[in-house]
């Protein structure tokens, strides 16, 4: 079985548990303010549909890193289940080698994808979302001292990047656990064991009822 782990939390735990909280959290009150502005008050919120799906995207490629961390992710381990444990930490591993290529695959897709946003395409802005006074000081850097009019594309497409760097270091950490026993596997999958109880359950009533 493939059972999560409990260790200390580290900052990056914290950072990340803080901001799926906190993106929640956003999406929620963005939601509710614009159902309330469009069915009450008989208006719009312009941006609030656009940053509740930079949001949810935020939130969906922290979360996969997240998830690989507490072992959330489904898979299924009819396969492992059925082999030595030798052989059942070799294939695990040999699953964590293909994991963390595919990390590092994407992520290499992630940032050529991203990195034009600052630089020859830093001009390019989001359709509703407004620059925040606090980021007012980005445009010196990445467009040529020309204000921003909304705010620019790199920052929430920057989820990418980083999403994918944190689910490559995620995969890099679940390989180490495994390594060093402390994990036995980076995906929680109980559907093949559930199965053989249940059929073993089932044998043992009929062997009983003969």
């Amino acid at each position: 079985m493939m059972h999560g782990h409990s260790k200390p939390k580290s900052t990056i735990d914290n950072i990340e548990e803080t901001f799926i909280a906190i993106t929640l959290g956003l999406m929620t009150v963005i939601t509710f303010a614009n159902v309330i502005a469009r069915y009450v008050l008989n208006t719009n919120i312009l941006w609030g549909l656009e940053a509740t799906v930079f949001l949810f995207a935020w939130l969906v490629l922290i979360g996969a890193s997240y998830g690989v961390k507490q072992t959330f992710h489904i898979g299924v381990d009819v396969v492992l289940v059925m082999v030595p444990k030798p052989l059942r930490k070799i294939l695990t591993l040999i699953a964590c080698a293909v994991c963390v290529l595919f990390a590092a695959l994407i992520l290499k897709g992630a940032w050529d994808y991203w990195s034009p946003f600052i630089g020859k395409r830093a001009f390019y802005e989001t359709d509703d979302l407004p620059v925040p006074f606090f980021l007012t000081w980005i445009s010196d850097v990445f467009n040529d001292g020309e204000a921003y009019e909304k705010l620019p594309r790199f920052i929430p497409y920057a989820a990418l990047p980083i999403g994918m760097a944190l689910l490559l270091y995620r995969f890099i950490q679940a390989t180490y656990y495994v390594i060093t026993d402390q994990q036995v596997g980076i995906i929680a999958s109980y559907e093949a064991e559930e199965l053989m109880e249940e059929v073993t359950n089932k044998n043992n009533s009929a062997g009983e009822q003969n």
